[in-house]
């Protein structure tokens, strides 16, 4: 196997949590350099990487092929564009860009520099999506008619970050809002309009912390919800069809995993707990459904078989750019008071 020099910009909570255990533990990768400030605390958890200062640093060194940038949003266009300018495989962090615009400039710099880049979209890779996934596919709901998502917390202090702060893609509908829009145009494609409400809710919030979207498909309909001010957050999943609903509670385990540090080689990784099964509700009866196993490695995995294989790249450049499309129309849609269609 030829491993994929690898390089990190950024070493924030994404890039430490989500990015750095992976390209560090699997053997694909060989993960050679990250760019933060924080350089004692990288050398603790990685002593053998090389910790720098500047992009420069990364894109003109010719032993590191893939490049994964994990800045704060607003950053990421100019420092993508000069990675896949140096011929440097790129994977951007969520959201994409915060312009449309922005995200088909990166993708045209792609083309012409014949490189490969994605957007890093971890949760296709959750346990219960995955689960929900299958149940959709398998047709065991039928035919779909309703599917609703909810991304929802318990946060009713604004906190402190780039995410809480006017900034361009801040906010929760760029955030967990990126998430949910992601994995239903995984599964429906392009809706042919989207009625949207975004609210700044809590005292002193600077930025939307709250959204309900409405998305049509035909007669079909996608509810796609967030809310930093719920304590019960009831089912994550209900999937509406006609032979069955299907709905289902709690969060994937991956990431609590990867915040206590536990291997990726540990027999419970990415398992749900017994009492967060979904429910298959049919005119038979109940019936519960174990969750398939998260596997954010699977993500990853993809990205070296398209670098070294040729094959499709898990999550192209083209499905971040769907996905900032529909987060401009809910803006649009929710400034104006009215449906934008598609």
């Amino acid at each position: 196997m030829k491993t994929i020099g690898t390089a990190l910009i950024g070493y924030g909570f994404s890039g430490s949590t989500f990015h750095a255990p992976f390209l560090e533990e699997m053997e694909e990768f060989q993960l050679m350099s990250i760019l933060s400030s924080k350089k004692e605390k990288v050398k603790e958890k990685f002593p053998a990487v090389q910790v720098v200062q500047q992009v420069d640093d990364i894109i003109n060194n010719p032993e590191i092929e893939l490049v994964v940038v994990t800045t704060p949003s607003s950053l990421h266009f100019e420092i993508t564009r000069q990675a896949l300018e140096a011929g440097k495989h790129v994977i951007v962090e969520k959201p994409m860009v915060p312009t449309v615009e922005e995200a088909e400039a990166l993708s045209a710099c792609a083309k012409e520099y014949n490189v490969m880049l994605s957007v890093f979209q971890n949760r296709r890779y959750d346990g219960n999506f995955r689960t929900v996934k299958k149940m959709i596919e398998e047709g065991r709901l039928g035919d779909v008619y309703m599917y609703e998502a909810h991304y929802d917390r318990f946060e009713p202090v604004v906190g402190k970050g780039w995410r809480e702060e006017k900034k361009p893609a801040s906010g929760v509908l760029y955030d967990l809002g990126a998430h949910l829009i992601d994995q239903a145009l995984s599964l429906f494609g392009m809706p042919d309009s989207i009625t949207a409400d975004l609210q700044k809710q809590r005292p002193h919030a600077l930025v939307d912390d709250y959204f309900h979207l409405v998305l049509t498909y035909g007669t079909k309909r996608v509810i796609l919800h967030s809310g930093m001010v719920t304590v019960e957050q009831g089912a994550k999943y209900k999937v509406h069809g006609t032979e069955g609903t299907f709905m289902k509670r709690g969060e994937d385990p991956q990431e609590e995993q990867l915040i206590k540090g536990e291997p990726l080689s540990s027999a419970e990784w990415g398992m749900d707990r017994l009492d967060q099964y979904g429910t298959l509700y049919t005119k038979e009866g109940n019936e519960k459904i174990v969750t398939l196993p998260g596997d954010y490695r699977q993500y990853y995995k993809g990205i070296y078989h398209a670098i070294r294989d040729g094959q499709p790249c898990p999550v192209p450049c083209e499905d971040g750019i769907r996905t900032i499309r529909i987060i401009e129309a809910a803006q649009q849609s929710s400034r104006e008071g009215k449906t934008i269609q598609l």
